[in-house]
């Protein structure tokens, strides 16, 4: 049996629109596309830098309209493509629909006659050019190597295969900024509402709540409405197929929710006693850097014997006059506040619980604190919904671009 050269590179992809059957054709880098060199320091075209792109996302992510100044950059136009050339791991890369200059680290691209500028804008976010952009020197601040990327051959269909490719994922990344704006907008509102529904600066009530509502609330000290219990070191017990979900460090998201790390916990005299149960919480009391960024965070359990505490995480157990879904929007918002406040630590801060018990918190009725809860529980529930759709497009993205590139 002969052996199959496995230099042969298929001529097609896996998925492609009816009507076209021809076998792509393999072209270097730099006859699909031509670098844009021409530099400017207009001081009236909107400056593009590094940071004002959102990575992976291909979007500003924020006004640039009136960014004017006269630094010197690379002009580019509509439908030109900036690709950042530095740390492209990060994918900062953006399709233009206006004139403006790249300041720094961008190559600007302009399809040939040979390319269509939508199809380019996706064969670069494609993985075989993703591969080459990301074969750089390892140093802290690695490029992309222009002589490596320029020489490398890369597959490409008729234009009208190109064009009917570049529209079809334009319309997916509209789709995707839709449920990105909704999302934003559904936390900015989130935001806004948790800082209207608690009260602030001494304040004995808030902006606005419930009708039939009116008392003033109390200031208690955490630990005169809930009980805690503390986690321990518990790595030796972990096995992939024990009967409990890991709570660790890792285990807290930005958005307050468990991370799965698939990390799995027998069930012994040790691990049965940091058991969290439904209706209580659990708060990280470490965070990996300086910046705080999950230190204070809280969890909800909200089913019986899935979860266990490893180290450096506190259960936290309500009392009868304490709403577990109150308990988890105010220790996730201006609760947390204040245990960012205390931190200690230096490259890795924390805190410790007794010093957290002890911190005041606003409380109204245990009838408002249910009102409350419900409220951002059902707004939290809209939110993940939101999210998980966003994720589900990103993937099915990454799918596409995976099956309808060579």
């Amino acid at each position: 049996m002969a052996k199959i050269d496995d230099s042969i590179k298929k001529k097609v992809p896996e998925l492609r629109f009816k009507g076209f059957t021809d076998d792509w054709e393999q072209r270097k880098l730099t006859e699909i596309v031509n670098r844009v060199n021409k530099s400017s320091n207009s001081d009236v075209l909107p400056k593009v830098e590094f940071e004002d792109i959102v990575s992976g996302e291909g979007r500003l992510n924020k006004d640039i309209s009136s960014k004017f100044d006269s630094r010197k950059g690379t002009l580019f136009e509509p439908e030109n493509i900036l690709y950042g050339k530095l740390r492209p791991y990060l994918k900062n890369w953006l399709f233009s629909d206006f004139e403006g200059v790249a300041l720094g680290d961008f190559w600007v691209f302009e399809a040939t006659d040979v390319s269509v500028p939508s199809f380019d804008y996706y064969l670069i976010q494609s993985d075989n050019y993703q591969k080459v952009a990301n074969d750089t020197s390892g140093t802290k601040m690695p490029r992309s190597d222009w002589k490596n990327v320029s020489s490398t051959d890369f597959a490409i269909p008729s234009k009208d295969e190109q064009k009917q490719i570049g529209a079809f994922f334009k319309q997916l990344d509209n789709t995707i900024v839709l449920h990105q704006r909704r999302l934003d907008l559904l936390k900015e509102q989130k935001k806004g509402y948790l800082q209207k529904m608690f009260p602030k600066n001494g304040a004995k009530v808030p902006e606005l709540r419930f009708a039939g509502f009116a008392d003033d609330w109390e200031e208690r000290k955490l630990s005169d409405v809930a009980n805690h219990r503390g986690g321990t070191a518990i790595e030796k017990y972990f096995d992939k197929d024990g009967v409990y979900k890991v709570i660790s460090i890792g285990s807290y998201g930005l958005n307050s929710q468990y991370v799965d790390q698939n990390i799995r916990a027998i069930s012994n005299e040790i691990t049965d006693g940091r058991v969290v149960n439904s209706g209580e919480l659990t708060m990280v009391l470490n965070d990996k850097t300086a910046n705080g960024t999950i230190i204070g965070r809280t969890l909800l359990v909200e089913k019986d014997n899935e979860y266990v505490i490893n180290q450096r995480t506190e259960i936290i157990s309500p009392k009868e006059n304490f709403d577990s879904n109150f308990a988890y929007t105010t220790l996730n918002g201006p609760f947390r506040e204040k245990v960012k406040r205390i931190v200690q630590g230096g490259t890795q801060i924390y805190v410790n619980y007794p010093a957290v018990s002890n911190l005041n918190l606003e409380l109204p009725k245990i009838e408002e604190q249910q009102k409350i809860g419900s409220f951002f529980k059902q707004l939290d529930d809209t939110i993940a919904l939101h999210q998980h759709k966003l994720d589900l497009l990103k993937e099915q993205k990454k799918g596409f671009l995976q099956k309808m590139f060579v």
